[in-house]
């Protein structure tokens, strides 16, 4: 099923905030992750998302630390705050408002969408 990419433009924070809740992660690893959970509807790239994790561990949301990785060389790790974990359930409350609000408008006979 292919999704316009600007509905998750909205969401991206949330998403990648819920990954690290699960688990600490480095930057690929979310990526690959978060393809295989939406079955490769919701893919980012890099680029999109070494920003957003930036900023969010400026706002104190995550911290970052190095781990060794297989090969030897570190990687650099991502873990939630608790002010993360606060985040990301205000996100998921006006996620689950928002949804609700957009299926009764779509499923609601009275404003001619079918």
């Amino acid at each position: 099923m292919k999704i316009d990419k600007s509905l998750m433009t909205g969401s991206t924070t949330m998403l990648i905030l819920k990954l690290l809740d699960n688990d600490d992660m480095y930057g690929y690893q979310m990526i690959d992750e978060l393809e295989r959970r939406s079955e490769n509807v919701f893919t980012l790239k890099a680029g999109t998302l070494y920003p957003i994790l930036h900023n969010l561990e400026q706002q104190g949301m995550i911290e970052s630390y190095d781990q060794a990785s297989e090969s030897g060389r570190p990687r650099k790790y991502y873990r939630i705050t608790k002010r993360g974990k606060e985040l990301f359930q205000e996100k998921k409350t006006e996620w689950t408002a928002y949804t609700s609000i957009v299926n009764q408008v779509l499923g609601g006979s009275n404003y001619g969408i079918t």
